[in-house]
């Protein structure tokens, strides 16, 4: 496997042919339960398009659980969510899923795993041309024929992260994509979500457990929290984060901020 240090440079060029497509996403009183126990209750959230928002909250509260709603992988929930203005559709093709793991077939190749992503309506010229723009927006045109066994973890993520990006979703859904990856190659992962986002204005929904992750990338912060209602039941708090992206790590405001997540997440942020 290469070694993530190794890793060609990702182009800081912008992409002309890439689309700035993206899509509103309005959640109003969203809950859910599973066999009678409450996880989610009367969450509500409106996001702009091209907007950034981190959800944050300790395990089992909720996060994956709204993500997969949003996205349509989830119906049974209670309430509204809109995509664009329109309800959210089971499997919604506006949007797509990135995971923790990439989820890469090991007999294909990077380019034919991104190309699992494109629309099955779009022509093969335009799907070649398509992957072409991806490879080069994620750094990976000189991996391009190599097998996931061939490159890093870091390599992988780009890759899977191409393939969500392949058929121009109005709403990127992110579930912890670079929880399983190194310290170094996670902060190198960030600054290109970063870049992409950049470049193709996509509207970004995040779950996290990194506060700093969150403080980083994204504009607002939902952060999930217990219920007075009972056990498992879980409220929203939406934080706004200050400053342009990219931020720096070091700032006062973003301190503040930190330790205020850390607060309401239970943890004394003295000890991070």
């Amino acid at each position: 496997m290469t070694s993530p240090a190794t890793a060609e440079p990702v182009s800081t060029e912008p992409v002309s042919t890439t689309s700035r497509h993206s899509l509103t996403v309005d959640i109003h009183g969203m809950g859910r339960a599973f066999s009678g126990r409450t996880v989610l209750r009367d969450v509500d959230l409106s996001m702009s398009p091209g907007e950034v928002v981190a959800i944050l909250g300790a395990s089992g509260c909720g996060k994956s659980t709204l993500l997969r709603a949003v996205g349509g992988l989830d119906t049974g929930y209670s309430g509204k969510i809109l995509i664009g203005g329109t309800p959210a559709q089971a499997y919604d093709e506006r949007t797509a899923v990135g995971f923790q793991e990439p989820r890469l077939l090991p007999w294909r190749s990077v380019r034919k795993n991104i190309a699992l992503g494109l629309p099955r309506s779009l022509p093969a010229a335009a799907g070649a041309d398509r992957i072409d723009e991806l490879l080069e927006l994620v750094g990976l045109t000189e991996r391009a024929s190599l097998r996931p066994r061939e490159i890093s973890g870091g390599m992988a993520q780009r890759t899977a992260l191409a393939r969500a990006l392949a058929r121009r979703p109005g709403v990127l859904l992110l579930d912890e994509p670079f929880g399983a990856l190194d310290a170094l190659t996670r902060l190198k992962m960030q600054d290109l979500l970063l870049d992409v986002h950049a470049q193709t204005g996509t509207t970004v929904l995040l779950v996290t457990h990194d506060v700093d992750e969150a403080l980083q990338l994204a504009d607002r912060i939902l952060l999930l929290g217990p219920d007075d209602a009972g056990p498992g039941a879980t409220t929203a708090r939406l934080l706004e984060v200050p400053g342009e992206r990219p931020r720096d790590r070091a700032s006062a405001e973003l301190a503040a901020l930190r330790g205020d997540l850390f607060s309401g997440l239970g943890v004394d942020s003295h000890t991070h």
